[in-house]
């Protein structure tokens, strides 16, 4: 005998340890709780399509009833639906809301979203091993490799570049140049080394704010962009990569580069 009586159904009774240690069972919480996130995500979406929906119909009824034309009122209808949907798409980030993404990573991504449509792939907010820096748009293309920081400065100081240094009115940024240098250095060794070949990634921090006479200016390793010219700038690569490259450094990066959260 082990000491253990079974139950009236023959089943045996629920050990005494699962009671005191409920972390054994972590499997079947984890999968309660990827659930709960993905009714909560649905119900996010279905609440979108609803207020889109009203104010689609809203808008349909009006123009309707101005014009006097059923037609003309499904027509602009249809128009407002679809500008809402444009209008959320640029909205909306891939970055969780609780990470918080600055004003300049969100103009940055609402621009590298029409480059995936070009067939670029995109990472955003993506740790880099080994130290405590952060990438905040990793991108490959046909140009290349990208690693992009999006920085929002004071626009009522000028930025300048004397003797090799960038100066933001009188406060020196050539602290945080080298941090964006050393995140895309140390991501070029991670994901050379997770491919087994050798790539290059270029570094550049995206400004937005502070007026400048160029459009992208290298200094110290570092492409320096205006904001507004991100897209641009990706196009200026001097790489040619094939599909199936750029599809393996993406991989590589996913695998290399972690996610801030």
């Amino acid at each position: 005998m082990n000491g253990r009586s079974p139950s009236s159904d023959g089943s045996e009774p629920e050990r005494p340890e699962a009671l005191f240690f409920p972390n054994q069972r972590k499997d079947s919480s984890a999968s309660g709780g990827k659930a709960l996130y993905g009714a909560l995500k649905s119900n996010d979406a279905a609440r979108r399509w609803t207020v889109r929906s009203v104010a689609a119909a809203a808008a349909a009824g009006a123009f309707g009833m101005l014009t006097g034309d059923w037609r003309v009122g499904v027509t602009f209808g249809l128009i407002a639906l679809v500008s809402v949907m444009v209008w959320n798409a640029r909205r909306e980030s891939e970055i969780p809301r609780w990470r918080k993404p600055s004003a300049a990573q969100r103009r940055t991504e609402a621009q590298l979203k029409l480059m995936k449509q070009l067939g670029y792939r995109v990472l955003h907010a993506r740790a880099v091993p080994g130290g405590n820096g952060q990438i905040d748009h990793f991108i490959v293309g046909r140009r290349g490799a990208f690693a992009i920081d999006s920085e929002s400065w004071d626009k009522r100081l000028p930025l300048r570049n004397k003797l090799e240094k960038l100066y933001h009115g009188r406060f020196s940024k050539n602290e945080r140049i080298d941090e964006a240098l050393e995140e895309a250095k140390r991501a070029e060794e991670l994901i050379s080394e997770e491919l087994g070949r050798e790539i290059s990634v270029r570094a550049s921090l995206a400004i937005y704010g502070p007026g400048m006479p160029w459009d992208s200016h290298r200094l110290r390793g570092v492409d320096i962009i205006t904001g507004t010219k991100v897209r641009k700038w990706l196009r200026s690569g001097r790489d040619r990569l094939s599909e199936t490259e750029i599809e393996e450094i993406y991989q590589a990066a996913k695998k290399a580069l972690p996610p801030r959260y």
